[in-house]
């Protein structure tokens, strides 16, 4: 067991706070023992100064001493209260486990707030808090508040006040949510970013802390935006820009692709021309750190191809030096669309077998040399040279470059198969090169570029190739999940559901049924196309179960409230569960399943009383692969995956290879060929499945 020593403000929220982190800590990481100390800060002995002229660090100065000194090695605050920036030598991150960010109105037990007077004594904190106030009661009488909240509860109760305006998270955390009156919605009153968020502080470079942190955040996205037109940004691109959190762009790109950002997505515009910064880089590097500490999902959108002179090193530098995980997705460069998309051909037949790409401009906007010298220094990148590698390499040795200069070779580049083989001229001379199945192509670079490769370790899940048997319906979900941990999805599904014509007549007769059950996401997207090629009214669909906030989040996709979903056990069992208070006598259900699944709902509703349908909705047919690529790990999320997989491939494929599987049925499948998972989702979250592989593998 390591033993790490927790540092805490002594206030009760502080401790509540702080233990309830912990647990959830202890759960992740059982190897690892937790010992708490309390700590008094300034911010608790001073109770005059109003916290709106407090300096930042009011509430963490002690711990950040203590951290320092090595007296603790981590510290739990509440994330609003950390200073920005954090001190010299100190790193932090959120957790993912938030409250309620809203603020709430408080008053004295018994009363509301048509009670308050015509000019109320409200108490408040910060400048953001008394605006509002002033907004909502023109003549009130706005008095800073200070102490802890039991403490501030009791000034309100005894008359200093006749309301607080205060953070509802603490009221949650401390068991009192019975004292919030009414609850501000967020359109009328912005929050902090870190209002209802817990922090972790930790002495910067801290290894173990670091590997913890990986498993709270979310990998960064670099994605290159294409130049002139949206069309050129890639389909990858534009899927990571789907799903993103925060979002900062540059200039040189088409406005159209902040289309494809979600609504409430966060847009940080840090573009800039030659000599003419908006946001600096390094605060732009610091930006998306800051962003990815937060546990929130980063894409860094760049002009053209992020590579080429797009400083992707310095943004890529900053998160490997604190060890946050991240992926690049190339875009389409300048460099091809004016010269490809012009007819200006830089190569061609028997007229330029290449060219020489650079820029005059040296750092800061100087102006540099285009001598022959200098070109001669420039990295080369040579296609179709694999096999004559050796032959190269001489030439250029006997031109005068080193011998240990760096050579790459990348085959199959963008590909899941994707393989680079590092090596010296001198290795190129020696035949270093493999010759790989296929004869795959290849790209020859000869210079410093050579030596240099992106980390792919820096996640939870710490680069693991992991083998996505899922079919189309959870595939994106499934990359998402991966790629936010670090991992490298291949996506091979095994499975395609093809719809089953019984089911469509059904869906026609909607409208006659008191209850529609579904048990997947894929179930629901098999509806929804059954419910478009038979023009099915959706008013006339009835109230629906089912079991688990998978399925309900597809649901909502289409538009659709589910009407009944277990809270907790997300199989059919729990919906069972949760829908055990409903009257079915006499009641028409129509269960909707795949040809896999067992008869327990439609018996149990049976036994309720309920008339009920069970239709196939689809069957399960395999997809079929000659070869699968290399990996290090498996997904299954159905039982007719496991059984696509081992037609195909068998058992022995699986020897010595990481499994984590989507529920207990599909465990059960492998069980049958004497293969137990490495890990189980805990609920029906394709995300959960990913972190239990991660926890049971790589946890520290």
């Amino acid at each position: 067991m390591k033993k790490l020593i927790v540092g805490a403000r002594g206030s009760r929220l502080s401790l509540i706070q702080t233990h309830a982190a912990l647990e959830h800590f202890k759960r992740w990481f059982p190897a690892l023992e937790f010992e708490l100390r309390e700590f008094s800060t300034i911010g608790d002995r001073d109770l005059k100064t109003d916290l709106r002229h407090s300096p930042g660090d009011f509430f963490t100065r002690e711990l950040d001493d203590a951290l320092i000194s090595g007296q603790i090695d981590f510290a739990v605050h509440s994330a609003k209260d950390l200073p920005d920036p954090v001190p010299d030598g100190i790193d932090w991150f959120w957790l993912p486990w938030r409250e309620d960010p809203r603020d709430a109105w408080v008053l004295p037990f018994g009363r509301t707030m048509y009670d308050l007077p015509d000019a109320p004594v409200v108490g408040v904190s910060s400048d953001r808090r008394e605006a509002y106030c002033r907004r909502r009661f023109p003549n009130a009488v706005c008095r800073p508040v200070r102490g802890s909240i039991p403490s501030r509860l009791e000034q309100l109760d005894r008359g200093d006040f006749d309301a607080l305006l205060m953070a509802g998270a603490a009221l949650n955390r401390l068991g009192l949510p019975e004292r919030a009156t009414e609850w501000v919605p967020l359109s009328e009153l912005t929050v902090p970013p870190g209002q209802g968020v817990l922090a972790v502080t930790f002495r910067m470079g801290d290894p173990l802390l670091t590997r913890i942190r990986a498993f709270m955040v979310k990998s960064v996205r670099f994605v290159g935006a294409g130049v002139g037109s949206f069309d050129t940004c890639t389909w990858g691109g534009v899927n990571d820009l789907r799903s993103a959190e925060v979002c900062l762009y540059d200039v040189l790109m088409d406005a159209a692709l902040l289309d494809f950002l979600p609504l409430e997505c966060e847009r940080v515009f840090v573009g800039k021309r030659c000599g003419g910064h908006t946001v600096p880089q390094p605060e732009i590097t610091e930006l998306i750190a800051n962003f990815a500490r937060q546990g929130r999902r980063v894409v860094r959108l760049k002009g053209g191809d992020p590579g080429l002179f797009g400083r992707l090193a310095e943004e890529v530098d900053c998160l490997e030096k604190l060890g946050l995980p991240y992926t690049v997705r190339p875009g389409v460069s300048a460099l091809t669309v004016a010269t490809t998309g012009t007819g200006m051909l830089l190569t061609r037949r028997g007229e330029s077998r290449g060219f020489t790409a650079l820029t005059p401009r040296e750092e800061r906007g100087g102006i540099a040399g285009v001598t022959l010298e200098r070109r001669s220094r420039l990295p080369l990148a040579m296609f179709m040279s694999v096999r004559v590698a050796d032959q190269v390499a001489a030439q250029l040795i006997n031109e005068g470059w080193s011998s240990d200069t760096p050579a790459s070779c990348v085959f199959d580049a963008g590909a899941d198969d994707e393989r680079v083989v590092a090596t010296t001229l001198t290795g190129l001379m020696s035949g270093t090169l493999p010759a790989l199945e296929g004869d795959p192509p290849g790209l020859l670079v000869v210079g410093t570029a050579a030596g240099h490769r992106f980390r792919r370790d820096l996640g939870a899940l710490r680069g693991c190739r992991i083998l996505v048997t899922a079919s189309e319906a959870l595939r994106g979900k499934a990359e998402l999940a991966a790629r936010d941990l670090g991992a490298v999805p291949l996506v091979r599904p095994l499975i395609r559901l093809v719809p089953n014509a019984e089911a469509e007549t059904a869906l026609k007769m909607a409208g006659e049924y008191d209850w529609l059950v579904l048990t997947s996401p894929s179930a629901v997207d098999c509806m929804m196309t059954l419910v478009r090629r038979a023009a099915v009214d959706l008013r006339k669909i009835p109230k629906v179960m089912t079991c688990g906030p998978g399925s309900a989040a597809a649901l909502r996709n289409y538009g659709i409230e589910p009407d009944l979903v277990p809270s907790s056990s997300f199989c059919a069992e729990g919906m069972l569960g949760a829908s055990s208070d409903v009257d079915f006598s006499g009641k028409r259900v129509l269960r909707l399943r795949s040809e896999k699944a067992g008869s327990l709902v439609a018996d149990t509703l049976r036994q309720r009383g309920a008339v009920v349908d069970d239709v196939v909705l689809y069957r399960n047919e395999f997809v079929t692969y000659d070869r699968l690529p290399e990996f290090d790990s498996v997904f299954f999320a159905s039982v007719s995956a496991v059984e696509s997989f081992m037609s195909q491939f068998g058992a022995d494929k699986l020897a010595g290879k990481p499994i984590t599987v989507l529920g207990k049925p599909t465990a059960t499948a492998l069980s049958r060929y004497g293969i137990r998972p490495d890990a189980i989702a805990p609920d029906a979250e394709i995300r959960s499945a990913f972190l239990a592989l991660a926890l049971a593998k790589y946890a520290p």
